[in-house]
């Protein structure tokens, strides 16, 4: 073995010894690269982001049955069952839950077991000769008409196209980069230092042995930035500080470009969606909504009412989103003063959506109009409300 490969050894095993090769390099220089799973992907804050946003607009939606005249059916068995999904999942956490394994996985499977419904793991698809799907769960058929196969179809038929495939090489870059980042400062930045020595080596040497242990020593205790260490050197030994292989700007540059970039999987463009909620909560909502949240509510929609009502039937599953949900008091307020003085709406409606208790009077739940505030249905036109001029006239 030569001489460099001895030293090389030896001061691997001191290193080693103190934790410096699994702590301060194995997670941030020789092995920075992530694997994107489904467990780790929402560790990305944009991703996270993203995905609260748009699932927090399907939870926030009302769930209704309607007839095929679009009139609500009240107090239908599937109502029951959407509000109370399961023991283990309440309404918000079941379309919460949904909504973000369709955008990762690109599908999501809900099963409809008796009164409760499930979303299914590790469903294995395929179609016979006749054109017909069938589902395996470890092995386990499941009969299709307990369980739908809710896809973000893409070009593929029988498999959804979901951001964890789609962004796959984007979101691994990402996430590398960004555990490299949160790795060094964690751990209060990364600082190596290089040993030259010039003397013999000799494994051996126990006086070589134990300078050696104490220039290491000394290098750990550095715990702060305003510390300083005097390490006094015999001839032949010589300390370098070696530059950080980690470069914060180009990592952040990178970030910057690639972050935004995985919004395109959610049929998003950041830029724009940012922007707006800087300068109009409202229209960035409606942005959202119209752009991603809608387009998967049809979906689920048409997946929700095959699975409960089958295809023969003629009811159907809706959900309606207020949009008034995600814009300010004051827009709100300003709103329901003008809606109640031009008719539109009643008061009880404009009290609900500013979250005042409804009157469920008859007065409440007339529509108004003109400055009088007087009910639409009563007011002629030959009252006095309409008359102009002096009387004298």
């Amino acid at each position: 073995m030569g001489l460099r490969n001895r030293f090389s050894n030896f001061l691997l095993r001191q290193v080693e010894q103190r934790g410096w090769i699994e702590d301060g390099f194995a997670n941030t220089i020789r092995y920075s690269g992530r694997y994107v799973n489904d467990e780790n992907i929402l560790e990305s804050s944009d991703v996270y982001e993203l995905l609260q946003d748009i699932s927090n607009q399907i939870m926030l939606a009302d769930i209704v049955v309607e007839d095929k005249n679009g009139e609500e059916i009240k107090n239908d068995s599937a109502l029951r069952i959407l509000q109370q999904p399961n023991d283990y999942l309440t309404r918000s956490e079941f379309l919460k839950l949904m909504t973000n394994t369709y955008l990762l996985s690109g599908e999501v499977f809900p099963v409809l077991d008796g009164d409760q419904i499930h979303i299914a793991r590790n469903v294995y698809t395929e179609l016979d000769d006749r054109l017909i799907e069938h589902f395996k769960i470890n092995g386990t058929e499941i009969p299709s008409f307990m369980i739908r196969h809710i896809k973000n179809i893409g070009v593929n038929h029988l498999k959804g196209s979901g951001l964890l495939e789609l962004g796959k090489n984007t979101l691994e870059g990402v996430m590398s980069a960004e555990k490299v980042l949160t790795e060094k400062y964690k751990k209060g930045g990364l600082l190596a230092f290089l040993l030259k020595l010039d003397a013999n080596i000799n494994p051996q040497n126990a006086a070589q042995s134990k300078l050696i242990k104490a220039i290491l020593n000394q290098l750990e205790d550095i715990d702060e930035s305003r510390s300083v260490k005097m390490i006094p050197l015999g001839k032949g030994y010589e300390i370098d500080t070696m530059e950080s292989p980690i470069d914060d700007e180009k990592i952040l540059a990178y970030l910057n470009v690639y972050k935004k970039d995985l919004g395109k999987y959610l049929n998003i463009n950041v830029d724009t969606y940012q922007a707006l909620i800087k300068s109009d909560l409202e229209k960035a909502m409606m942005y959202l909504y119209n752009k991603t949240a809608k387009p998967i509510m049809r979906n689920l929609e048409d997946h929700l009412s095959l699975l409960f009502f089958g295809k023969n039937s003629e009811k159907r599953i809706k959900f309606k989103i207020n949009i008034l949900d995600f814009v300010t008091y004051s827009t709100k307020t300003n709103i329901g003063y003008n809606i109640v003085r031009t008719g539109i709406t009643n008061p009880d409606n404009v009290a609900e959506m500013l979250g005042f208790p409804k009157q469920n009077t008859s007065e409440s739940q007339a529509i108004y109009i003109s400055n009088d505030l007087s009910k639409i249905g009563e007011k002629k036109a030959t009252d006095n409300s309409l008359e102009g001029g002096d009387k004298g006239d």
